[in-house]
């Protein structure tokens, strides 16, 4: 009869975030070896390592692994007061007549980009938005500056919305993002091992790093705005 394997610890510590980096999940395995990963759970930074890793070296990863992650997602550093400068840039620049009170990113809307509310003024982003081109939530924010005015989606609001002259670029941006989120997904069920992200080259710290994963969906697919 065969020897029944042991489960392989996992460690898990939580850091908050703070001004100079994101939160962070930092999960020690003794089951990797060579590698180590990170990637974006929402506005959390997951972070995969060898459990053998420790001292300065795991501090010297964690650094390299969490400065690679935002250098490719900075938007993840924008906080809301540049969220509403930017709406009222936009405003602005195409004479859209709304007053835009606050924009935030949110982390319970994963089924649609962008809503507001006209009676406030307030508008919510997605948080997966974080990952996206500026271009992309800049026609986002116009589409929801747009309903701040029109709240159906009427030929005035139709004329409103697409003086953002990438609207439709950016509708088709989503769809295949919202692709990319699904897949991710997916891909995270089959190999719950392997996820893609950054990896830090068999512990050398030194070194370029492949392309980050998007964040995962909790949910099925989103509408548009």
């Amino acid at each position: 009869m065969a020897a029944r394997r042991s489960r392989t610890p996992l460690v898990v510590e939580h850091r908050p975030a703070t001004g100079s980096h994101p939160a962070l999940e930092i999960r020690s395995s003794a089951r990797r070896r060579k590698t180590a990963t990170a990637w974006w759970e929402g506005t959390t930074l997951v972070v995969a390592m060898p459990a053998h890793v420790r001292g300065a070296s795991r501090d010297e990863m964690i650094a390299w692994l969490v400065e690679r992650s935002q250098k490719r997602r900075p938007s993840l550093q924008k906080s809301d007061p540049d969220l509403l400068e930017r709406a009222r840039e936009l405003v602005a620049q195409y004479e859209i007549g709304a007053s835009p009170t606050s924009v935030r990113f949110v982390t319970n809307q994963n089924r649609r980009w962008g809503s507001c509310t006209p009676e406030t003024g307030a508008i919510r982003l997605t948080h997966r938005l974080q990952a996206a081109p500026s271009w992309v939530l800049d026609a986002v924010l116009v589409h929801e500056l747009a309903h701040l005015v029109h709240a159906d989606h009427g030929p005035e609001f139709q004329e409103l919305a697409n003086r953002h002259p990438r609207q439709a670029d950016a509708t088709l941006f989503l769809e295949g993002f919202q692709i990319g989120f699904e897949m991710g997904v997916e891909g995270g069920r089959e190999n719950s091992g392997g996820q893609r992200g950054e990896t830090a080259p068999a512990l050398a710290v030194k070194h370029d790093a492949d392309a980050t994963q998007v964040p995962p969906l909790s949910e099925g697919p989103s509408t548009l705005f």
